[in-house]
C-alpha cells in the first residue's frame, strides 16, 4: 500500500510478519506535516494488526535518512496554533512508536538532522551504516530540540543530548553516535546492515509476541507522560518559530540549499 502525498509517500509492507513502512520526500526526506501524520496513523494501525510481529522504519534513497522538519512549512507557519499543529505531528510520530506493543528496528542508512534523530532515537533498535552522522540543528534556527529532546536524551543520556542540542552547527559521526547508544549496530556497507536488519527481523518475527510486547513495556517505562509532554514541547517550538531570528535563520538555509 502506497500513501502518495504529492511527491512524498508512506508505504507499507508486510511479508511473513514483518512490516516494512518506508516514508520519501524529495528534499532529503524531510517531514511536512501530511507526512508525520501519515506516519503516524500507519504505525498506529499496524500497532494493532495481529498479522504484524516486527516492524522496520526506514527511508527512501542513498542518501540522507531524514532532514528534519521542512523548512517550507516552518517558513509558513503564521501563529502559535499552526505551530503547535505543525510540532505536534512529531509528537504524534514518537507517542504512535513510543505506543506500539511490536518492537521496532530502525534502518539508518543516511544522515539525521533534527526530528531524523527523533525517530532514529524512538526505534527500539537502530542498525545504521557508516556515514550516518547527526546533529540537532535546531537551536541554529532559533529553536531547539524540545519535541524529540525526550526521545533522544531517553536513549543516549542527558550529557550527550545536552552537547548535541548545544552545538547544534556541528555533526557527530556515527561512531559516536553507536557509542552514545543511539545506533545499536554499526556497519561498513549498507549490504551488511541490511543483512543484520533481515536477520533480526526475521528472528524477532519468531519470538514470542506477547514476551516482546511486555519487554516493550518495560524498556518505555517512565514515559506514560508523554502524551502530555511532547504536545507542552510542541508548544513552546511552535511559539519560537514565528521568531523574527528564526525567519531570518530559515531564510538563510533556503538560500544556501
Amino acid at each position: 500500500m502506497v500513501t502518495q502525498i504529492s511527491e512524498a509517500y508512506v508505504k507499507k509492507e508486510l511479508h511473513k510478519g514483518i512490516a516494512t513502512v518506508e516514508f520519501h520526500h524529495p528534499q532529503s526526506n524531510s517531514l511536512p506535516g501530511s507526512l508525520l501524520s501519515e506516519l503516524a496513523h500507519t504505525i498506529s494501525h499496524l500497532a494493532h494488526d495481529p498479522n504484524v510481529l516486527v516492524i522496520i522504519l526506514k527511508s527512501s534513497g542513498e542518501k540522507a535518512f531524514c532532514a528534519g522538519a521542512s523548512f517550507d512549512e516552518l517558513v509558513a507557519i503564521q501563529n502559535e496554533a499552526e505551530g503547535l499543529k505543525f510540532f505536534s505531528g512529531f509528537a504524534h510520530v514518537i507517542n504512535a512508536m513510543r505506543k506500539c506493543p511490536k518492537l521496532i528496528i530502525g534502518r539508518i542508512h543516511g544522515k539525521c538532522v533534527g526530528g531524523g534523530v527523533g525517530l532514529a532515537a524512538a526505534v527500539d533498535y537502530a542498525i545504521a551504516v557508516e556515514g550516518s552522522d547527526i546533529k540537532l540543528s535546531e537551536l541554529a534556527i532559533g529553536i531547539g530540540p524540545f519535541v524529540v529532546g525526550p526521545a533522544v536524551e531517553r536513549k543516549i543520556g542527558t550529557s550527550a543530548f545536552s552537547q548535541l542540542a548545544i552545538d547544534a552547527a556541528s555533526w557527530r559521526n556515527a561512531d559516536w553516535a553507536k557509542r552514545k547508544g543511539l545506533f545499536s549496530e554499526l556497519h561498513p556497507t549498507i549490504e551488511d546492515m541490511d543483512e543484520s536488519i533481515s536477520k533480526l527481523a526475521n528472528t524477532l518475527s519468531h519470538s514470542s509476541p506477547e514476551a516482546m510486547h511486555e519487554m516493550k513495556k518495560i524498556f518505555w517505562k517512565g514515559t506514560e507522560h508523554w502524551d502530555e509532554l511532547l504536545i507542552e514541547r510542541a508548544k513552546i517550538s511552535g511559539r519560537l518559530v514565528l521568531s523574527e531570528f528564526t525567519r531570518n535563520a530559515i531564510s538563510k538555509f533556503k538560500a544556501k540549499s
